[in-house]
This record gives structure tokens, C-alpha cells and sequence, in this order.
């Protein structure tokens, strides 16, 4: 059995009084710890002190204040999920949180800590023993990218899947810390770096989530489609996050966040100026998911082919955005229900 390694766990009842402890030396913060547990089981990574974000009532909220959506960053994934609002307002982003992992770790898991979840590697999440017979990666204590080898940096990839649909749905986070906070927009919080992939500085909290009224389904069309080996429990080797704004038929605006083939959520390049000015036709789509897949370029950094992600990449973009223009579904559409619990 794997067991944790001895730490000091503290619960701090404020924000305030959190700021006063964080960051420490050697120090991690946890919420409903689906993630942070484990790794530690595994050495993955280490703390002397754990600091729980639980306790701390104004970091958990699902209120909408002038018709944007505000959520607490430890609202846990199955009261969002269970939020009529938001199933109503929000469905692909309701989608995308239903699809996490199994209704047990939704119960425990929050937003902020998918938004923030650790990257991964097939390398990287092995047993202790494992990592150490073949000698450990870079992403732990190693010099050497097993990924790449001759690459100076770690191609961990993203594992969060609610961060393409909200990226997409231009989504803002809350970020506080002991010098003030700021609002920055969720794309800016992360960096395309295996190791270093969050772009906060190490003081700073994530509090808040901010969906903007105007991607709602008044004038917003979205959609979330993810691949997985099974149907329920497994991480994600491809998501795709989508979102259109219309006036009438006509776009006015376009996202498509792909999760998964990169250590950030990777932004689909060209979306706007193929699609915007003009009604979603299915040779638009066809554009904008030939472009998916030339921008994905995941790595053998999973349990599946890289080239065949590459080439799903650009089929489930097609899927996303077909089914968003109301066009026949696709064969690859994937049977995630929204399952309110």
C-alpha cells in the first residue's frame, strides 16, 4: 500500500490567515487533494507543509453578479455540475466537468484544483520504483526528457479538462496574494513548460473563476468533446473546448482551446479569421479542423500514438464545431452524458 509521507496539515479558517502561512518553505496547497495526495503517495512531489484551502468560506461560491458566473476555487466539481444555472447557461462547460474523472473524485475535486492540476507524462506518473529503474525525468529530479531526449525542456502535457472550454468561453481567474490581487484572463495562467506550467508567481492564490455573461447561450454557441481510453475515470490524451458568438447566423467571434497535446491548452490558430464574418459551412469547419491538427503536434507523452492524436485532434474539432452548426452528428461524437448528481 502507498502511503503518505509524514506532513504537517493545517487548515487555515480565513484567507487572511492563509496569506500569513503561504507560501512557506517547502509548503503546497490542497484542496480537495484528488491530485496532490496521490502524487505524494508516489513521491512525486513533496511537502513539509500542507495548508487545505477547505475551511476558508469565501473561496467557496456559484453566484452570477450582473450575468457573469462566479465560482469559488474550491467549489467542487458535482455542485457545479449540479447547478441548473449553469447546465442552462453553460452547458459545454457543464459537459466538460461531468466528464471528470468519476462521481467519487467530482464530490472532492474542485475547479481550481482541475484549473490547476499537476501535468502528466507516461514517463512521469509510474510508480517510485518504476521512475527509478530507468532513472528519473527531468520533471522530477532528472537532467533527461524521456519524451524528447534531446530537448532542454519538459513536454509533460496539460491534464486539465476544464481549462479548454473555459479558455475558450474567455474565462478570468481571481489571483490574490499579500501584495493585492489582480484579474487576469485564464489564458494567462498557464506556460507552455512541463515544469514551470502555471504563470502565477509562487505567492499567489487562485480564489475566483469569472465566465463572462456574454458567453452564455443567449449569444454563445459551445461545445466540449474529449478522447480517453475508457469512458469515465481516465485523464484525457485530447480535449477540445469550442466556442462561437453569433449575430444571427453570422460569427462574430470563435475559440478552440485543444487539451492534452501540449503542456498549456493550445490555441487553435486562424479560428476567427476563417470563421468570423460568415455562417458556420462545413467547409469552414473543415479549415478550421485541418488547422487543429497541424497545431496539435502532440508528443509520445501518453499511452497512445502520438500521430493518431494528431490526426484525432483535427476530427474532433470537426465534431465540436459540426455540432455546434447543427450539422449531422459525427461518428466520433463521444458519449459523455450530463450527469447531475
Amino acid at each position: 500500500m502507498l502511503r503518505l509521507p509524514p506532513v504537517d496539515f493545517r487548515a487555515p479558517r480565513s484567507l487572511d490567515e492563509l496569506l500569513k502561512e503561504f507560501p512557506g518553505e517547502n509548503t503546497r496547497l490542497v484542496a480537495g487533494g484528488t491530485d496532490l495526495w496521490p502524487n505524494m503517495k508516489r513521491r512525486h512531489q513533496q511537502a513539509g507543509t500542507v495548508l487545505s484551502l477547505m475551511s476558508i468560506p469565501e473561496l467557496r461560491s456559484l453566484d452570477q453578479s450582473n450575468g457573469e458566473l462566479r465560482i469559488g476555487a474550491t467549489t467542487t466539481l458535482s455542485q457545479i455540475v449540479g447547478n441548473h444555472e449553469v447546465r442552462e447557461r453553460f452547458p459545454a462547460f457543464a459537459r466538460a466537468l461531468a466528464s471528470i474523472s468519476s462521481p467519487p473524485l467530482r464530490n472532492m475535486g474542485t475547479l481550481g484544483g482541475n484549473l490547476c492540476v499537476d501535468t502528466r507524462c507516461t514517463y512521469y506518473n509510474q510508480t517510485e520504483e518504476w521512475r527509478r529503474s530507468i532513472d528519473y525525468c527531468m520533471k522530477e529530479s532528472g537532467t533527461v526528457c524521456w519524451v524528447a531526449t534531446k530537448s532542454p525542456r519538459c513536454w509533460a502535457h496539460s491534464a486539465s479538462d476544464s481549462a479548454p472550454i473555459l479558455c475558450a468561453l474567455g474565462a478570468r481567474v481571481r489571483l490574490v496574494s499579500g501584495d493585492g490581487e489582480r484579474v487576469i484572463p485564464l489564458t494567462d495562467l498557464y506556460r507552455d513548460d512541463g515544469i514551470e506550467y502555471l504563470g502565477k508567481r509562487p505567492d499567489e492564490v487562485l480564489t475566483e473563476i469569472l465566465v463572462p455573461e456574454e458567453s452564455d447561450t443567449t449569444s454563445c454557441r459551445s461545445a466540449f468533446w474529449k478522447l480517453r481510453r475508457r469512458g469515465s475515470i481516465d485523464f484525457s490524451v485530447l480535449s477540445v473546448g469550442a466556442a462561437v458568438w453569433l449575430d444571427g447566423d453570422v460569427v462574430t467571434r470563435a475559440a478552440v482551446y485543444l487539451g492534452a497535446v501540449g503542456s498549456s491548452p493550445v490555441s487553435v490558430t486562424d479560428t476567427e479569421s476563417i470563421l468570423v464574418g460568415g455562417r458556420m459551412t462545413e467547409e469552414g469547419i473543415d479549415r478550421v479542423a485541418k488547422r487543429a491538427h497541424k497545431d496539435a503536434q502532440p508528443m509520445s507523452n501518453t499511452d497512445f500514438a502520438a500521430s493518431w492524436r494528431g490526426k484525432m485532434a483535427e476530427h474532433y474539432t470537426r465534431g465540436a464545431l459540426s455540432e455546434m452548426a447543427g450539422l449531422p452528428p459525427q461518428h466520433l461524437a463521444p458519449k459523455h452524458r450530463l450527469i447531475v448528481v
